[in-house]
């Protein structure tokens, strides 16, 4: 694969100085990522963003997570939740849990996120069987091997109109790739196979570019009933 150009990551740090500036909160839960031994694998700053602005655009009041790792889009998305909603955030590592938890209550959001720790598999089914108000968003950033099973609890799990939102969906172009070596690729073209004419979902997905490298993100609502 083309290697990264530098202009990327420089792009993404004028936008972050025009349109988003500093954040304590947010550069101290990197640190503490990092000091933890946690894969650099986070969102980068303007996809953060993103995802606190569409629970806005959205009025999410529930937000399912799927993959906490050190809780940095946890942290976006829980400030992204209307009055009085609700995060619940599934993370197989109970050391990445923890660090995740002291993360949310030193951003101010601990007491909006729930951590459900173990397979999410096993979690997303404790979900269903508990019942409870639908979520509104949910943001799936977890083992592509899993994403098609994810997409399923994600539909049974939401309400229609529901916006459901998948990370690392290119991998540098290697999606397209049947033949593809990487191990995580299977699991997104399966996922795109899904949604392909799915009676109950309308989907895109985009390409990006930035510190993150070339991947992208995609999207899917819940038709209305």
């Amino acid at each position: 694969m083309q290697s990264a150009d530098p202009r990327w990551s420089d792009v993404d740090d004028y936008i972050v100085e025009h349109l988003i500036g500093g954040d304590p909160a947010l550069e101290a839960c990197l640190a503490a990522n990092a000091a933890a031994g946690l894969p650099p694998i986070d969102v980068s700053v303007p996809q953060g963003r993103m995802l606190e602005l569409l629970a806005r655009s959205n009025r999410a009041q529930n937000i399912l997570e799927i993959g906490t790792l050190g809780g940095y889009s946890a942290i976006c998305l829980a400030r992204g939740l209307g009055e009085g909603g609700r995060l619940v955030t599934l993370e197989l590592e109970p050391d990445h849990a923890r660090v995740a938890r002291r993360n949310l209550e030193n951003a101010g959001q601990g007491s909006k996120v729930e951590i459900c720790v173990g397979e999410a598999v096993t979690s997303l089914q404790g979900l269903l069987e508990q019942g409870g108000a639908p979520f509104d968003l949910v943001f799936v950033d977890a083992d592509k091997q899993n994403y098609a099973a994810y997409l399923d609890y994600a539909l049974k799990l939401s309400r229609p109109g529901a916006l459901l939102i998948f990370d690392n969906v290119v991998r540098e172009g290697r999606v397209v790739d049947p033949q593809s070596e990487d191990p995580k690729v299977p699991g997104t073209r399966k996922l795109y196979e899904m949604l392909k004419n799915h009676p109950k979902l309308d989907a895109t997905a985009i390409q990006t570019v930035g510190a993150k490298k070339w991947d992208g993100f995609l999207m899917a609502v819940i038709r209305e009933e």
